[in-house]
């Protein structure tokens, strides 16, 4: 026995209910306290208390209850230990609770409980003391830390204040835990020798107790794949930078534990660093004249692009080392500008690769992410790279012009690298982080409007606009395209359905109204779906009437009464008509299947009154003509403007009553009272039709000035005219830009002239010759030209206006 002395504890404890284990006399744990009780027995006893017997708690273990009222104090366990508390650590997340550190130093029993709340107090009495037997707390300790499913004997024990019977107790658990070790090294031994020879490149094994073997298969296989992916980085050809790179990564993994999250990391990237192609490359087809016929075969009309993708095959052809161009396809939606790319890669005999652009705001969809943590992965430009599986493929970066920006960075910014051909050479991804050479890849852009493109990505690409098609175009498309491509997807021949060039250009005019031909190519199929019902109710009524035949081959019909045989030749009738073929569509037809037409020409219906003029508008879909009218009435000289304007138009629309308010007297022009100041007791309001589209620019500005002009002149605008162009306060017309777009418009609209700026007669240049042919142009300087050519018989007032207005 040793000399030390005995331990008394008080004869009152405050008890800390647990049920994270038993504490034994000797041993020490760490619990949570985070219910009511136990928190403030924590704040009132230790934190608040100074001396020694403040530290000293009555731990009970208890197993919690759900059915039991948390406000009452649960049944205590009779045997308890006494603790110290040796550490106290307080947190306010999720919810407030302590970390106690607690040292058992001997046992009790719990007399009776003298106080419930706010925490309960106990009489106690001490069961033994340390001393007796100090070289046993080491296997108290030990047992503490039992497992679960060994927490009914640990109670057991604790109950036990005999030595001796404490000692039945504790033996058989340590020799089970004996014979459990030894099993354990058996199973371990037979492979020491094995783990010795391959401890450079296998993981630390795991062991599966349940079936007593080594999980060896997986790691063998993981083996056999690093020696196959050393293999591949030692014979690949790769630059010398990436090889280093790729050398030390695979040290680092032949030492890596299977276990660890950076095992994955590191044997990904490998993987894609041996899969990127980098010096494998397709070889160019050169053949111009086969390009020019592919590409007039593939896509009707589009001379200027098809014309640049020939240069850059005769400069290819010229010289071989040639850097890639960064084209920019502009235009409308449905004018093929995708389809273009995908064309110009199977010219060139290169692989194609589309990356969608539309919505991204993350920088790292472009770089790709660091490799600082799991999950990383490559940018979608290294990504399509090891898609391909070439060097210099066709990347197609559709929708350029709608990239987002947020938090994550600005992924426009991130493409400035990416498209700049003195910088492409040496791209460096975030995840390979090591140089890839793009040069050799040939990047096409697509955009609608190149207004939200920032200006140095703009810089970067060669920009060639891709205008909307005429009506003759469309027709041709359709009839070379869109009708072979929906006879096939609906399983119909021309032997079953015609559509003639005026059916489609009853379609192009009454039913679509688009730059491009997406919607010309929907109502198509609409019309190809219900020729395929009555082709196929056709074939069912064929199959019925050889039916029939075989019946009145039998005789059947000699037994049909008199009174019953007309219904039965009708229905023979009907049995024998399907549909003749081919089935030809016409207008009926069309109104049949599509419905009433959507757009009437309603052009001069609208311009039935003074008052109302037509301008030309510019939208990413393409060119839209535009009604302004204009309304005035008594009031105090307000401008209202309605439309959904922003404040460019709305700016126009100001300029242009100030510059008829100067020039009233030049033109004669008067309110409804006489006077020469237009807005004297005056209102005007000014309105653009499709208010929940929103309209902007300054090319509306001559034609305010003429729905203006025409509201006090009592004049009327001609039908047939179309307008745009920027004003100036001293009544000049400048430039804008769209002007094929907005020609295109108007003579889908049936419109016969058109009025523009003097300084873009060079645009005219780039419309079609049968389009110049069914229009005439007025080029206009100033106001007054536009005024002449925008009313007939030119500007002039024959009679006051006043009393002309006072009749309307």
């Amino acid at each position: 026995m040793s000399s030390v002395s005995p331990i008394q504890i008080p004869s009152r404890l405050p008890l800390l209910l647990t049920h994270e284990g038993v504490l034994l006399p000797g041993s020490t744990m760490r619990t949570s306290v985070d219910s009511a009780r136990n928190l403030q027995l924590v704040r009132s006893r230790l934190l608040k208390g100074t001396s020694l017997q403040s530290t000293i708690l009555g731990v009970i273990p208890n197993t919690p209850d759900p059915a039991s009222d948390a406000q009452d104090l649960p049944p205590l366990h009779r045997i308890g230990t006494a603790a110290l508390a040796v550490q106290v650590v307080g947190s306010n997340w999720p919810k407030p609770h302590y970390t106690l550190l607690i040292t058992g130093l001997c046992r009790f029993q719990i007399v009776q409980v003298l106080k419930e709340k706010p925490y309960p107090i106990a009489e106690v009495e001490q069961l033994d003391r340390l001393e007796e037997f100090p070289n046993t707390c080491k296997m108290r300790e030990e047992l503490g830390e039992l497992s679960e499913q060994f927490y009914k004997y640990a109670v057991q024990i604790l109950d036990a204040v005999s030595l001796e019977e404490r000692f039945k107790m504790t033996i058989p658990l340590l020799v089970r835990q004996i014979e459990g070790l030894k099993l354990l090294q058996k199973t371990r031994k037979p492979k020491q020798d094995d783990d010795k020879r391959v401890i450079a490149i296998r993981p630390v094994r795991r062991i599966t107790h349940i079936s007593g073997t080594l999980e060896d298969e997986d790691e063998d296989e993981d083996n056999d794949d690093i020696v196959m992916l050393e293999k591949k980085i030692r014979t690949s050809s790769m630059p010398e930078q990436a090889h280093k790179v790729c050398v030390k990564e695979i040290k680092r993994l032949k030492k890596m534990p299977q276990s660890m999250p950076e095992y994955a990391l590191t044997r990904n990237y490998l993987e894609l660093m041996v899969e990127l192609p980098w010096n494998k490359s397709t070889t160019d087809r050169l053949d111009i004249r086969a390009a020019r016929i592919l590409l007039d075969n593939d896509h009707y009309a589009m001379e200027k692009l098809k014309k640049r993708v020939l240069e850059y095959l005769a400069v290819r052809q010229l010289k071989n080392n040639l850097k890639g161009p960064i084209l920019c396809f502009v235009g409308p939606p449905g004018v093929g500008k995708t389809s273009v790319g995908r064309s110009v890669a199977k010219t060139l005999g290169r692989e194609f690769h589309r990356i969608a652009l539309g919505g991204v705001c993350d920088q790292s969809d472009i770089r790709g992410h660091r490799r600082t943590y799991v999950g990383s992965m490559p940018g979608r430009i290294i990504n399509g790279l090891k898609t391909v599986g070439v060097n210099n493929p066709v990347f197609l970066l559709d929708e350029v012009d709608k990239l987002g920006k947020s938090l994550q960075g600005d992924p426009a910014a991130a493409l400035l690298e990416v498209l700049d051909p003195e910088q492409n050479h040496n791209f460096t991804d975030h995840y390979l982080n090591v140089a890839f050479d793009l040069s050799q890849v040939l990047f096409i852009a697509t955009a609608n409007t190149t207004a939200t493109i920032p200006a140095a990505l703009l810089d970067r690409m060669e920009i060639i606009q891709v205008p909307g098609y005429t009506q003759e175009e469309k027709i041709e498309i359709a009839h070379r395209h869109l009708i072979p491509k929906q006879l096939e997807q609906h399983g119909l021949t021309p032997q079953q359905i015609q559509i003639p060039q005026v059916t489609t250009l009853d379609i192009i005019t009454r039913y679509t109204r688009e730059a491009g031909v997406r919607s010309l190519d929907r109502k198509l199929g609409a019309i190809c779906r219900a020729v395929a019902v009555k082709v196929a109710e056709g074939q069912h009524k064929e199959a019925k009437l050889d039916r029939s035949d075989v019946t009145e081959r039998e005789g059947c019909r000699e037994h049909i009464l008199e009174d019953e045989k007309p219904e039965s030749i009708s229905d023979t009738t009907d049995l024998a008509l399907p549909p003749e073929m081919p089935i030809l569509i016409d207008f009926h037809a069309l109104k049949d299947i599509l419905g009433p037409p959507m757009y009437e020409m309603e052009v001069s219906q609208r311009l039935s009154q003074p008052g109302v003029a037509i301008g030309l508008a510019w939208t990413p879909l393409g060119g839209e003509i535009m009604f302004v009218e204009a309304s005035r009435m008594d009031g105090e000289g307000q401008l209202t403007l309605t439309g959904q304007l922003g404040d460019v138009m709305k700016e126009s629309a100001h300029l242009a009553i100030s510059w008829l308010r100067s020039n009233a007297k030049k033109y004669q022009l008067t309110n409804a009272f006489g006077s020469f100041d237009l807005l004297d007791n005056t209102d005007i309001h000014l309105h653009f039709p499709a208010g929940a589209v929103t309209k902007d620019g300054p090319s509306a500005g001559v034609t305010i000035v003429t729905c203006l002009a025409s509201l006090f002149s009592g004049r009327l605008v001609r039908s047939d005219v179309a307008m745009t162009g920027e004003i100036t306060l001293r009544g000049l017309v400048l430039p804008v830009g769209g002007i094929k777009d907005k020609v295109l418009a108007a003579h889908r609209a049936g419109l016969k002239q058109v009025i523009i700026p003097r300084r873009n007669e060079k645009d005219l240049e780039g419309i079609p010759g049968n389009v110049r042919q069914d229009l005439s142009f007025v080029t206009a300087s100033c106001l007054d030209e536009v005024l002449n050519a925008a009313f007939d018989g030119g500007f002039t007032v024959k009679t006051r206006p006043g009393l002309l207005n006072s009749k309307l």
